[in-house]
């Protein structure tokens, strides 16, 4: 008998119609029962815990470290650990999971587009497919996950890619893991696996990203230091790019010591910096190339190696080292 833990935090997948709107009224007991319908998981002892009851766009960082709490403690005493959360966030908080995961056993987050009364809701496939992912002996050691339209996600890099539609989620630049559906579990391949980089009783600094569009100034980022930011991912443009004046702000924080990673607001593919006067000039002065991380989760994991003990003088190679490790640098 395989023993999965189901923690349940609400979203989507556990919310029914009100006259205020879509409201999370659903347990996870019942989300379990309704899992159970899909498919036949005999064999697998489904141990249901309700962490949280909220849709994730008013998930806190401190939700989310509680959160990675719970799943600690449940991933050390069973097999398997399934998140149900909401699908806004859901790539964050898989990601800073990922940050704190220290154990073999295999966690999946999954979720809906669709609420639990929906007439055709996606919300019990999904959570089918994660328990069958995180019980089957072959998941034992790929980290965390994310489980949507019957396809396992490695966390890193993972991002929803459809605001409504059933294949939400995607990993651009990284093929999936497996796949889960009425034919049972098929493996692809096992993920690098993401070094644990954060206790899950860190408190994590204020690191901003700012974001680069068509005639950008350098507000936003003198804002995100005036603020407290510790540190600055840049949402850039293409490959890494960024405007003048941004670039001319960020080069002045690198020479002074706070780090600066360079994201892209495009949905698939590396960062390099080539261009003069932008990307190029960050790069030679230090930033930090986020290979194929969303600019969300590369804010997570600067603002992860920043509670190192040495602060922002090794964050630059910390990051560098965590990003080869999985993969995302060469």
């Amino acid at each position: 008998m395989r023993h999965v833990v189901l923690l349940s935090t609400g979203g989507t997948i556990a919310t029914t119609a009100s006259e205020a709107g879509l409201a999370v009224s659903v347990d996870a007991e019942r989300l379990a029962a309704a899992a159970a319908k899909v498919w036949d998981l005999e064999g697998v002892r489904v141990e249901a815990l309700d962490v949280n009851r909220i849709i994730s766009s008013a998930a806190t960082l401190d939700d989310v470290m509680a959160l990675a709490r719970a799943v600690g403690e449940a991933a050390a005493r069973a097999d398997g650990v399934v998140v149900t959360h909401g699908t806004d966030s859901m790539e964050e908080s898989a990601f800073l999971v990922a940050l704190t995961h220290r154990h073999q056993a295999p966690v999946a987050f999954t979720g809906a587009q669709r609420p639990f009364d929906d007439p055709a809701p996606d919300g019990p496939r999904n959570l089918a497919a994660a328990l069958r992912w995180v019980a089957d002996p072959r998941a034992r050691g790929t980290g965390v996950s994310v489980v949507f339209g019957d396809t396992v996600l490695p966390a890193v890099g993972a991002r929803k890619v459809h605001t409504l539609g059933l294949d939400g989620f995607a990993a651009p630049g990284r093929g999936p893991v497996a796949a889960v559906d009425d034919t049972g579990v098929r493996p692809y391949a096992v993920p690098p696996t993401a070094p644990a980089l954060l206790s899950t009783d860190a408190a994590l600094p204020r690191v901003e990203v700012v974001g680069q569009y068509l005639g950008a100034d350098a507000a936003a980022v003198r804002a995100a230091v005036a603020a407290g930011a510790r540190g600055i991912v840049l949402s850039a443009f293409g490959a890494g790019n960024a405007t003048p004046e941004v670039t001319a702000a960020c080069l002045d924080l690198l020479d002074a010591g706070t780090p600066v990673v360079v994201a892209s607001r495009v949905g698939a593919g590396p960062v390099r910096g080539v261009y003069a006067g932008g990307g190029a000039d960050l790069e030679r002065a230090g930033a930090i190339p986020a290979g194929d991380l969303s600019p969300w989760q590369a804010r997570l994991l600067l603002a992860a190696v920043l509670t190192h003990p040495d602060g922002s003088r090794g964050a630059a190679a910390r990051c560098r080292e965590w990003l080869r490790a999985v993969g995302a640098l060469g």
